[in-house]
């Protein structure tokens, strides 16, 4: 089955960097886009960043242009977030998910646990 586990998350100051990532597992990683989605207390998931399967393609939330940067490793299985100049707006639960199809503006399915992101001083 379809298993993302996020990792890197914590507590840092603001102006701060953070890199998250995602280990994908139960498809072919190779294959499929890949995305960042966050929701902060009482508000909504947020696309914050996306790329297609070979990584030539990547969407970025105007919310974080700029400051983070999306990547992936195929070898590894992996999904990256980098992120800088963190703000107290960017405080949320950050999730990897699966997208459905190699493309990644048909959307996203699985989405993993979530890693805990808070920019505090």
């Amino acid at each position: 089955q379809v298993q993302l586990v996020e990792s890197g998350g914590g507590l840092v100051q603001p102006g701060g960097s953070l890199r998250l990532s995602c280990v994908a597992s139960g498809f072919d990683f190779n294959n499929y886009a890949m995305f960042w989605v966050r929701q902060g207390r009482g508000l909504g998931r947020e696309w914050v960043s996306a790329i297609n399967s070979d990584g030539a393609g990547t969407y970025t939330a105007p919310s974080v242009q700029g400051r983070f940067t999306i990547s992936r490793d195929n070898a590894k299985n992996t999904l990256y977030l980098q992120m800088n100049s963190l703000t107290a707006e960017d405080t949320a639960v950050y999730y990897c998910a699966k997208g459905k199809t190699n493309n990644y503006n048909v959307g996203n399915d699985y989405l993993g646990q979530g890693t805990q992101v808070t920019v505090s001083s």
